[in-house]
């Protein structure tokens, strides 16, 4: 062990003696430091700004006047996805999905205002999170202080020496990683800042531990890729040309791959196409504001000898707002159904996409770097899906007001005068029935259980080229 830490010493006070290493290493840890601290104030001010909105949509429905409840469930209501805290490491999908929903009857509306506030702000360099500095650029900076750490020895003849000592290749090369581990957990050291400020905003010890769990794997799969290629090659060029090729096959062309080719593997119907199919169907449903409709005679009838009564007008309850709830109910499923297979598509494709991570650390760290953040897929999923629950309960809450409380009588004739146009305007008490939405990340445990796959691939790489150094370096020769 004491050769170990000698041989790791004396690495790092090389690097320390480096001006190019020392100069290197103070420019990454400025823009780590600057990008984790920009991060973290955006994602702030955003969190702040959607919870104010949230709380304003939900006042701004509460306090509408009376209405006829048809009307209240067409001048909707909206939702906001508010970022978890560490979105202020890996903001995730949150840019590309949109964050906020516009709830109304009859339809379930996309999700909208996706953040281009910050690229006008920011120039373009908007996408410059500390999660794209670690996965991107500190790659670069060990492979620019380590591409050597073999080498040297080599050119300074002291590697023969060294084996005459009686230093095995293990020893040396656990010296060796030593020391490039040393400089990777300094690397850290911004990334556990922010997520120590994480956990101070609600985040779970769990999750905030797993990401720098996830990203000081990630590191040290590069640190084994380095040491790999400075013990099998003798020249500093090639070793930094066959480390630079990686970083970009990886980093650029790899990720790419995954994405094209995950969008060939598995083909998703265009939105088009989708809406078409879907408005057929809902047609066979049949239109809920035309309780005339053929669809719905059938409804009628039943009524009719449920309540032993010969005429809509007799019945105790609204007929018209009878057809509303049903309508709705009928168009949810089919909406719904439509729903799912689109986000089982989207499921089958990024799954397909992160498989990639078995040919490139990165695509591993990226998706398991959303995961653990909260800001994956499957949170936007989990948001479409809770803000449809808040949807489908407001409008159906608003349509029961319409069967129970207002007459079919007042219903139909509300446009021919004033008088009958007031009797249908409900009391604003009845809006109430909207439930507040607060969207939280999913429990920390959840997370980490959707990271198993892209933590796995890693440690396979970190197993593989740690196994790979311990040979090449055994067979080193001066």
């Amino acid at each position: 062990m004491s050769k170990v830490l000698s041989i790791a010493r004396e690495e790092s006070r090389l690097w320390l003696r480096s001006r190019l290493a020392l100069f290197t290493l103070l420019i990454f840890t400025v823009l780590l430091a600057a990008v984790s601290i920009a991060t973290s104030l955006r994602m702030s001010e955003e969190h702040r700004e959607r919870s104010e909105q949230q709380a304003l949509a939900e006042e701004t429905f509460l306090s509408q006047p009376d209405r006829h409840p048809h009307r209240m469930v067409h001048y909707g209501h909206y939702v906001f996805r508010t970022p978890p805290p560490l979105a202020m490491i890996d903001p995730g999908v949150d840019s590309f999905t949109g964050q906020s929903i516009f709830l109304e009857a009859h339809r379930q509306n996309s999700a909208m205002f996706a953040d281009a506030r910050s690229g006008a702000e920011l120039g373009g360099f908007q996408g410059l999170t500390a999660a794209l500095v670690y996965q991107l650029f500190v790659p670069l900076l060990l492979i620019a202080i380590g591409h050597g750490v073999f080498i040297r020895e080599r050119e300074e003849n002291t590697l023969a020496p060294l084996l005459a000592q009686g230093v095995t290749g293990n020893e040396l090369y656990a010296g060796k990683w030593v020391a490039m581990a040393g400089v990777t957990l300094a690397l850290l050291l911004p990334l556990a800042m922010v997520s120590a400020a994480a956990v101070v905003r609600g985040e779970a010890l769990l999750a905030s531990f797993g990401v720098m769990g996830l990203y000081a794997l990630y590191l040290f799969v590069w640190c084994g890729v380095i040491l790999l290629v400075s013990a099998m090659v003798r020249s500093r060029a090639l070793s930094l040309g066959i480390l630079a090729l990686f970083w970009l096959a990886s980093a650029l062309i790899v990720p790419r791959m995954a994405v094209e080719s995950a969008v060939s593997a598995v083909p998703a119907p265009g939105k088009i196409e989708t809406d078409l199919r879907m408005q057929a169907e809902l047609r066979e449903v049949g239109d809920g504001h035309n309780a005339g409709a053929p669809q719905f005679q059938q409804l009628r009838a039943n009524l009719l000898i449920q309540y032993d009564v010969e005429r809509v007008e007799d019945l105790p309850v609204n007929f018209r707002g009878v057809v509303s709830e049903v309508a709705e109910a009928d168009v949810t499923e089919v909406m719904n159904r439509f729903a799912e297979e689109r986000m089982d598509l989207e499921v089958r494709q990024a799954r397909f996409a992160e498989s990639f991570g078995w040919l490139s650390p990165v695509v591993a760290v990226s998706a398991g770097s959303r995961a653990l953040s909260g800001t994956d897929l499957a949170t936007h999923h989990r948001f479409l899906r809770e803000a449809e629950d808040v949807r489908f309960d407001f409008v159906q809450g608003l349509n029961r007001v319409h069967v129970e409380q207002l007459d079919y009588t007042d219903d139909i004739n509300r446009s021919l005068n004033e008088e009958a146009n007031r009797r249908t305007r409900m009391s604003a008490e009845n809006w109430n029935v909207l439930d507040e939405f607060s969207f939280q990340p999913a429990a920390a445990d959840q997370r980490l259980a959707r990271a198993g796959a892209p933590l796995g691939m890693l440690s396979a790489w970190l197993l593989l080229l740690t196994a790979g150094g311990i040979r090449a370096a055994r067979r080193m020769q001066p």
